[in-house]
């Protein structure tokens, strides 16, 4: 037997193998639903809410490898994050995986959320789906919130704060709910705010998750491993900083809260009543969201048959961008005292929002009656170009060969450069690592598919 068949008989083996694995994971019942493990390279979007779902299931392993040192306390909770980052072993890259995978799984909500918007999904019999997708957007933006607090630095005493106001200015109700979710002070509030963010909020996603995910939920290893390197690199590359302890007796200093407040803190910075800043309009905007399925009565799946959804997607996106931008504005001047310079032009502020949603309307509705007929007219006439590449089974055994030998590599420094004491150094190789291996993940079921073929 030559050198060839022999090559040929354990690619095959290991395709029967691969084969045996996901014919057996397929026919895994989770919560009635059916995992499948594409066999090609198939666009993300079609499985944006499983990738968030990922990001979701890291939070929560490395939450809970967080929980053996860090203790809810007001004079323990910051030096324990601090000794997780500096002393505990792996720490600082469990922390900033944390941190990061947080940040990625609302990015990835917010572009499911969108997506879906914009392909009109939800118009296929989902609206139940679409609805608790928002809720769970809702309990993510919280998660998120209430787990980047339990540093008690100044930047989550500022967004402790802003909730603790945001909560009080409830008409009626604000004091007595504000005592139920916060307590009577920060100590209670560690404490209560640690509870949610490990029991309460997840409970409530993973019961809303059983409604929510579809039948059919498609998991891409090699997509996965491209998100979890992504994740680790980012964590090497900006590395979270531990920031100032909160000291009460020392006044703090100019501040902004984490990008995915930055909009509510925009609003509340207006100057207007609070509850009308930061709870009625916020409360509108998710309304506005989770009403898009039952007021768009189109007939088109596609963006650009349904300009009122597609509207009010660009100008809640836009709205999104623009007040996010405009949170980490601080007025230059030091001269002026903090509460001036922190200010914002509620009539410059909300004309801008205002504007954006009649610009989007307006643009979405022109675009789809005077330049969409065209636009399809144009797409019949010409016909789709027709892309054909195909690998030779030497080219694919030269990716392959490489691309092992590249992660081989990428583990050696990845290995070396955390002994050596550079932590963030070795998250990069990491997720270096994590990305080849998606590259040989993906080039050997290329490599099934040229068998199978021969």
């Amino acid at each position: 037997m030559g050198r060839r068949e022999q090559s040929k008989g354990i690619l095959s083996r290991l395709m029967d193998l691969y084969d045996w694995v996901v014919d057996r994971l397929e026919r895994t019942v989770l919560f009635g639903i059916r995992l499948v493990i594409p066999k090609k390279l198939l666009s993300p979007h079609g499985f944006l809410g499983m990738l968030t779902l990922v990001t979701f299931i890291i939070l929560g392993i490395t939450g809970m490898l967080l929980l053996f040192y860090y203790k809810p306390s007001l004079t323990q909770a910051y030096d324990t994050v601090r000794l997780i980052n500096d002393d505990v072993s792996f720490g600082r890259i469990l922390r900033n995986i944390h941190y990061h995978a947080s940040n990625a799984m609302l990015l990835l909500a917010i572009y499911h959320l969108f997506y879906q918007l914009f392909s009109g999904k939800y118009k296929v019999k989902n609206e139940v789906i679409w609805v608790t997708g928002v809720i769970l957007g809702v309990l993510t933006f919280l998660e998120a919130y209430t787990g980047y607090d339990l540093i008690l630095n100044e930047r989550a005493v500022l967004a402790i704060n802003i909730g603790a106001s945001l909560t009080n200015s409830v008409p009626v109700i604000g004091t007595t709910l504000a005592r139920v979710l916060l307590g009577f002070g920060f100590s209670d509030i560690v404490l209560h705010f640690y509870v949610f963010h490990v029991v309460i909020i997840p409970v409530l996603m993973l019961i809303l998750l059983t409604v929510h995910l579809p039948r059919n939920l498609i998991f891409d290893p090699p997509m996965v491993a491209v998100v979890a390197g992504a994740i680790l690199i980012a964590g090497g590359l900006f590395p979270v900083p531990l920031g100032v302890k909160f000291d009460p007796d020392v006044p703090p200093g100019v501040s902004i809260p984490e990008w995915y407040i930055n909009s509510l803190y925009a609003l509340i910075r207006t100057g207007i009543d609070k509850f009308v800043a930061g709870v009625l309009l916020p409360t509108l905007f998710i309304i506005y969201f989770l009403v898009i399925p039952f007021i768009d009565r189109s007939k088109g799946l596609s963006w650009e048959e349904r300009p009122l959804a597609t509207g009010l997607g660009i100008a809640g996106l836009a709205q999104i961008a623009v007040t996010t931008v405009w949170g980490f504005y601080v007025n230059p001047d030091k001269t002026l005292d903090l509460a001036t310079r922190l200010v914002i032009d509620p009539v410059l502020f909300y004309t801008v929002l205002v504007l954006i949603i009649v610009v989007s309307l307006l643009a979405s509705y022109g675009y789809t009656k005077y330049i969409y007929p065209r636009v399809k007219m144009e797409r019949r006439r010409r016909p789709e170009p027709q892309v054909s590449f195909k690998l030779t089974r030497n080219q694919l055994y030269a990716i392959l060969g490489s691309a092992i030998v590249a992660q081989i590599f990428a583990d050696g420094v990845a290995f070396w450069s955390y002994i050596s004491g550079m932590a963030d150094l070795a998250m990069i190789w990491m997720g270096i690592s994590l990305i080849t291996f998606a590259v040989i993940a993906h080039f050997v079921r290329v490599g099934y598919e040229i068998i199978r073929e021969e």
